[in-house]
């Protein structure tokens, strides 16, 4: 597993972000949270919301066995443990293994726009479908009156093979890039064993195009779609990427 992370060039918290993320090698886990970015006009920073959020998530893998991790319960623990103003999308994901620590099944469970695409010889084979009340409002966990819950989580399974590459992102990566740009650079980079490296190359493709104000990019297309008022170019956003390669 690896990961690389960018924050917007234009956020307060240049540190840190909105965006959270983890790997748990242990239990084969790994997750993206986004802090949603409108709050900042009431003051609050979202970014906290989403680290607590993950912080949480890591503390209840603990009480979880490798290869058979329950995500539902893990984000229903995580999201009552989470105090924080604010909320955040999230997306989580567990490998499973055999007796033999064989990977056999991928489980996810996601809630929002962030995502996950799954690569298998260099091809993309699926990726997750956000969930949007209307364009640019994601789903979202929080504490407040009107906030969605774990509930409402999709949950996903899909049988893996030795070889799969395992992409996970925020939005600032699914805004930004479409299946077949993740497809070139792992043609490119394909006898290249490091996952971190590869996670680093992707995000930076994702901050281009999101600089790129003449892309045709997936945010423009679902602006399009949407019915509002077409726009070309990517969006400028914070930028996590995960990856793990399955062996």
């Amino acid at each position: 597993m690896g990961s690389f992370y960018l924050p917007k060039p234009t956020s307060k918290s240049r540190r840190c972000g909105q965006d959270a993320h983890f790997l748990c090698r242990e239990k084969l886990t790994l997750g993206v949270a986004d802090g949603i970015g409108g709050w900042l006009k009431k003051g609050i920073d979202s970014g906290k919301y989403s680290r607590e959020l993950l912080k949480n998530s890591v503390a209840a893998l603990d009480r979880e066995s490798r290869g058979s991790v329950n995500l539902r319960r893990v984000l229903e623990e995580a999201f009552c443990m989470t105090k924080s103003e604010g909320s955040s999308t999230a997306c989580i994901i567990t490998l499973r293994d055999d007796d033999h620590d064989h990977v056999h099944c991928l489980n996810a469970l996601n809630v929002g726009d962030s995502g996950f695409m799954l690569f298998r010889n260099n091809k993309c084979k699926f990726q997750s479908t956000s969930q949007q009340h209307r364009f640019n409002h994601p789903y979202q966990l929080g504490n407040f009156n009107y906030g969605d819950g774990p509930d409402i989580a999709t949950e996903i399974v899909l049988p893996v093979e030795s070889g799969d590459v395992v992409v996970v992102g925020t939005d600032g990566l699914l805004d930004n890039m479409f299946p077949y740009e993740i497809e070139g650079i792992l043609n490119r980079t394909q006898d290249d064993k490091n996952v971190a490296k590869l996670a680093k190359t992707i995000a930076k493709y994702a901050s281009y195009n999101a600089t790129d104000r003449y892309s045709d990019s997936p945010f423009s297309r679902a602006r399009k779609l949407a019915g509002t008022k077409p726009r070309l170019g990517g969006k400028i956003d914070d930028i996590s990427v995960l990856v793990a390669k399955i062996i």
